[in-house]
């Protein structure tokens, strides 16, 4: 018999957004954890708030839409806010009542600066580095550091002389800027969009673009990203990776080795490693001779499992670049940039947890 099409919709509906999502969703698993989280930070989120005024959108569903945004690669936090409306599956993540409005989008950017000012990104990134470390999935001895490159959302049309000379028309009529025969450097131009970010080329050949720096440590037993830091691109990796490594010594994590590939191979960040007790498992530069770097260190069978480890770090910079959606940051700024990419960052290792432990569902 065929169906009919019923034109009036029912007046009542008992169907919970629960009943709808399926058991085996791979969203489950990852919303336990991030809920979990989101209750230990409870102190943090009340003193952000004053206690008269106005309800705001709680912190915890700005936070977990930021997460769907990364995990769906959705574009912009306006067409998520239009996807809010519609959406049950995105609506059942946030704990929203299916009649309930979706907020604007607006509330993103109004917060942001809250979010920075009370460190909540950074905040729930270590709670979710907490939950795996409980689910005795971290390794406290090896180590894996590697950077990349962000393009920064400044135009390169942006960059104007710092000594406040006009630039040149064209002659074409159209009034756009001549940048022919004029070179441009971080020491003479700078964008009028986003002053933090410099102008770097990937290697030898590429372009020269607008970016930001980004460090991250992950540790190699399951690829878990440990800390992630967003720098000036000029900032060499090597020094970039120091405050990464001052945090892990303040936690008093111990480290006993550390792979990188060849752009860490410099005397000063050997000797700093070994000042550490920490065993430099970084690729070398054939005819640069290192003290701690030599054949007495390449000779050990570790030194090559960190070296087969240590390109999965890839895998991660991937991801958000792909997935995640910072390969090119919506953002102006180091701090905004730093916020984004920790909950980008935890969104990564919250999808691997997923993995890794289902039975947290």
């Amino acid at each position: 018999m065929r169906g009919q099409i019923e034109p009036q919709s029912t007046l009542f509906s008992y169907v919970s957004a629960e009943e709808r999502i399926p058991a085996e969703h791979p969203l489950r698993s990852i919303k336990a954890h991030a809920d979990e989280i989101l209750r230990a930070m409870n102190a943090r989120f009340e003193a952000m708030y004053e206690d008269g005024g106005r309800p705001s959108i709680p912190p915890e569903r700005l936070l977990k839409a930021t997460l769907l945004i990364a995990l769906h690669s959705i574009r912009s936090d306006r067409l998520f806010c239009e996807m809010l409306g519609y959406n049950i599956l995105y609506r059942w993540f946030l704990d929203m009542d299916l009649e309930e409005a979706a907020f604007d989008h607006s509330t993103f950017s109004k917060n942001r600066a809250r979010l920075i000012e009370h460190e909540i990104a950074k905040g729930f990134f270590a709670g979710v580095i907490a939950r795996a470390r409980d689910a005795h999935l971290l390794s406290d001895e090896h180590f894996t550091v590697d950077g990349t490159l962000i393009e920064a959302w400044a135009s390169f049309k942006s960059l104007k002389r710092k000594d406040g000379t006009p630039p040149r028309s064209g002659n074409d009529g159209t009034g756009m800027v001549d940048f022919r025969g004029e070179k441009r450097t971080n020491a003479s131009h700078q964008s009028s969009t986003d002053p933090e970010a410099k102008l770097m080329r990937k290697g030898n050949g590429q372009p020269a673009k607008l970016s930001f720096g980004a460090q991250a440590l992950m540790e190699n037993r399951h690829g878990l990203l440990i800390d992630l830091r967003i720098s000036a691109s000029t900032t060499s990796e090597a020094a970039a990776a120091e405050p990464m490594l001052d945090r892990r010594r303040q936690a008093r994590q111990r480290m006993r080795t550390l792979g990188a590939d060849k752009g860490y191979h410099s005397k000063g960040f050997v000797r700093l490693l070994l000042r550490r007790a920490i065993q430099p498992h970084i690729a070398r530069i054939d005819g640069r001779n290192t003290p701690g770097l030599d054949g007495r260190t390449t000779r050990h069978a570790g030194y090559g499992t960190s070296q087969r480890k240590r390109k999965r770090i890839e895998e991660i910079f991937g991801w958000m670049k792909s997935v995640g959606g910072l390969r090119r940051t919506r953002f102006v700024g180091i701090a905004k940039t730093q916020l984004a990419a920790y909950l980008v960052g935890a969104a990564y290792n919250l999808l691997r947890l997923a993995r890794l432990t289902p039975a947290a569902a």
